[in-house]
């Protein structure tokens, strides 16, 4: 057995964390692949350390005096090592970085220290061998990953080491030679890439919550974690809106059908949420909820057009579709009848072309009518289990239609993974309380 586990950055704040972290490691023998972040927040009103890289580089920049924040930052790894007796010169790599940014005050080197000395930091605590993601991430020209020859570099560097490694997130290397940062998040990309590289049984990824969440805790609260997810429906809830994952960091153990599981550093017994391609569903493995969860986003505009018979027509549809895709506006849903078919768009995006779009609307396909509605919210119900219970958007109506909530638009996917409801954006809490409350309440039973 094999595992990669990636600590998040409130795992790794100061030095009680990184203690837990360590116990967390050396629970399970075969966390022998550890990926980590820059230490976070330490309560709140606290600073990131990548946020405070982040200000001394705009110090340097600026030609503001960025010692002070240097400073802070060093202090912060000072009292980790101190506290935990770690064998680290953290001073000597402060030395380094204020000569290396003193001839050349670049941002993705300075900001990338963050996670370089955390990981240093760790590899030291841990007795691990300190892996640089400089020379093994691997970046193409265009600013995506090279996977072959980052799994490459990866897997010799990991052949070349104890067998027990730690690795930073967030960076990596350009054909040339400069170091790059990642998108903010990419932690969770390089634990994934080193999970994939390595072939790996379990892709661990430790944060401070129980898991992913069946709906947003700031609308719903103290909402169910969700025991088991397939990677079909978190995509489906990260599109929603959903904080889970970042994107890319789902695809690299995606694609080796890597289980993914997100656990909880401040509770390492709960068991968090499982990911994988799919879940054979017995009886004995039912979760006690046919959704997985509810997710949305607010800030949509439904654009309906008119025309009799339209369906019947060809070739309207498609006129259509080119004149956003000339504005390169990404449409979100259409939903189609008899006589009309409308058009769900982000309302910020799509407002600066409204007038223009409309006018050749009316030029184009000459429609009997086209009406705009703005202040619309989309709303998932997405769940594997939901093809298996009839009912289910019976269910779902009369729930909201008890409620005082107006249905504006409808979708169902063809996988029937999902249920996408349009209502007024004024009911967009409401509407996420309602169907969690509705579909996770054990004394309604369908």
């Amino acid at each position: 057995m094999l595992k990669t586990v990636k600590f998040g950055g409130s795992s790794l704040a100061d030095a009680q964390h990184f203690s837990a972290v360590r116990d967390i490691v050396r629970a399970d023998g075969a966390r022998r692949i550890v990926v980590v972040s820059a230490p976070g927040k330490r309560a709140k009103g606290d600073n990131k350390v990548t946020d405070l890289l982040y200000l001394c580089h705009a110090h340097i920049k600026y030609g503001v005096d960025h010692e002070s924040v240097l400073s802070m930052i060093e202090s912060r790894y000072r009292e980790i090592a101190e506290t935990l007796s770690i064998p680290f010169d953290v001073a000597a790599a402060f030395d380094e970085i204020r000569s290396r940014i003193k001839t050349s005050p670049d941002e993705d080197y300075l900001v990338s220290r963050g996670e370089a000395l955390c990981a240093a930091l760790m590899a030291a605590y841990l007795g691990y061998d300190f892996v640089d993601s400089y020379g093994t991430v691997k970046f193409r020209l265009d600013g995506r990953i090279d996977l072959p020859a980052t799994y490459t570099a990866i897997a010799e560097a990991f052949e070349a080491s104890s067998g027990r490694i730690v690795m930073p997130g967030f960076y990596g290397t350009m054909p040339g030679g400069k170091l790059r940062l990642m998108t903010r998040g990419g932690s969770d990309i390089t634990g994934a890439l080193a999970a994939a590289a390595l072939n790996c049984d379990l892709y661990e990824n430790w944060t401070d919550v129980p898991g992913i969440l069946m709906a947003d805790p700031s609308i719903v609260p103290d909402p169910q974690p969700i025991p088991r997810i397939t990677y079909s429906e978190l995509r489906e809830l990260t599109y929603m809106g959903a904080k889970v994952l970042h994107e890319e960091s789902v695809f690299p153990v995606r694609e080796m059908n890597i289980p993914l599981n997100i656990r909880n550093t401040n509770d390492p017994s709960a068991p968090g949420t499982m990911i994988r391609e799919e879940f054979a569903e017995d009886a004995s493995q039912q979760e006690s909820y046919f959704i997985t969860g509810v997710a949305g986003r607010r800030g949509y505009c439904i654009i309906d057009i008119h025309k009799n018979h339209v369906s019947a027509k060809l070739g309207i549809v498609r006129s259509v579709l080119a004149l956003f895709e000339k504005h390169e506006l990404h449409i979100e849903q259409i939903v189609s009848g008899i006589d009309c078919f409308s058009l769900v768009v982000s309302t910020e995006a799509v407002k600066p072309y409204l007038f223009s779009i409309t006018e050749e609307i009316e030029s184009y396909c000459g429609p009997d009518s086209v009406k705009v509605t703005e202040g619309i919210s989309l709303i998932a119900c997405v769940g594997r289990r939901m093809v298996f219970r009839p009912g289910i958007s019976g269910r779902l109506f009369a729930t909201l239609g008890e409620n005082n909530i107006n249905i504006r638009m409808i979708s169902q996917g063809p996988e029937e993974l999902n249920i996408i409801v349009g209502v007024d954006d004024r009911d967009y809490e409401k509407t996420i309380r309602v169907l969690y409350n509705s579909f996770t309440r054990k004394d309604r039973p369908l």
